[in-house]
């Protein structure tokens, strides 16, 4: 680093971003409460592959079908992973996530389900 060597600089970059995703890493593997998060749903194989096909083109109108579809899960197996998320967020029910959802959403999750918002279908 001192030496200013060709390409150090890349190096150095490369370095601390290593650093920093392992760090991440270590930290995720450690912290039960975290495993038990939305950073836990996202390490889910099928769940964060959905959000991450979510994530990556939120214009789709989405269903669970094509959801289960991507993730390679059968539509109620897709379906059964869904109810288990409030949980796993840290809500003691499924009607207390689905009261919270709503708070910040302004449409219950039920709605989104059915269409009535945002152009999701079921």
């Amino acid at each position: 680093m001192s030496q200013r060597a060709l390409g150090g600089e890349t190096v150095i970059t490369r370095l601390a971003d290593i650093l920093l995703i392992q760090s991440i890493r270590s930290w995720i593997e450690r912290d039960t409460a975290i495993q038990r998060g939305w950073l836990g749903t996202l390490c889910d194989k099928q769940l964060g592959r959905a959000l991450f096909f979510i994530h990556r083109d939120p214009a789709q109108l989405w269903t669970v079908e094509s959801l289960a579809t991507e993730v390679a899960m059968s539509r109620a197996g897709f379906a059964a992973p869904l109810s288990e998320l409030a949980p796993r967020l840290g809500y003691k029910s499924e009607a207390a996530f689905s009261r919270a959802f709503k708070r910040f959403m302004g449409v219950a999750p039920g709605g989104i389900r059915r269409g009535d918002a945002w152009g999701f279908i079921d």
